[in-house]
């Protein structure tokens, strides 16, 4: 088993999914994020794991479910705050976010057997989960973020160092409110699906 690593914000309004306003209001994007970290979390909660460490820049609230370690995020770029998450893991880790709320615990269960790497896709070009057999922070420094190429950069970077990837099914983060409905009609049963649901109800 490997430990499970979460890497989120406080869902604050104005600081967390910012690109969901407009159409919501900024307090209405903090409680579609906390409906996602909170989906996010059950998941990671109910896979197999050594430990959860849930690595956040904020305070833990009640959406926080109990079996994680929590840790402060690093200063830095988002490059140096996963790479200083792998920092302070020993033996393989799996690393994911908070905007996929349609995760699921089976999608987290992986074995390093065979492989070095785990590698998650996601549409926007990005990754949305990151996993090493041996945990190394140098293969993160330096990647750029938050562009159309960082995942393909990423991955090449695992291939580069000599690493066996295994890929994880593509996935779509929850960026802004298109995003938002698809990933709610993947799960619509989950919390996410349901704040969501009352959000745009109340902008009818």
């Amino acid at each position: 088993m490997s430990t499970l690593l979460v890497i989120a914000k406080e869902p604050l309004p104005g600081r967390v999914k910012t690109r969901l306003t407009p159409p919501f209001a900024p307090w209405e994007a903090a409680a579609l994020a906390e409906a996602a970290l909170a989906d996010t979390l059950a998941a990671v909660a109910a896979a197999p794991a050594v430990r959860r460490l849930l690595v956040l820049d904020g305070a833990p609230g009640p959406w926080l479910p109990p079996g994680f370690d929590v840790v402060p995020q690093c200063a830095g770029g988002l490059d140096e705050r996963l790479a200083e998450a792998f920092a302070r893991c020993e033996g393989p880790a799996l690393l994911i976010g908070m905007d996929t709320p349609q995760v699921t615990p089976d999608l987290l269960t992986v074995d390093f057997a065979g492989c070095d790497a785990y590698f998650g896709p996601a549409e926007d070009g990005g990754f949305w989960a990151l996993g090493l057999a041996v945990p190394d922070p140098a293969l993160l420094r330096g990647v750029p973020m938050s562009t159309p190429f960082t995942g393909a950069v990423q991955r090449e970077r695992l291939v580069a160092a000599g690493l066996r990837v295994r890929d994880l099914p593509r996935l779509r983060d929850v960026d802004d409110a298109r995003d938002a409905r698809a990933v709610a009609a993947l799960v619509p049963h989950g919390r996410f699906a349901a704040r969501l649901a009352r959000c745009a109800a109340a902008h009818r």
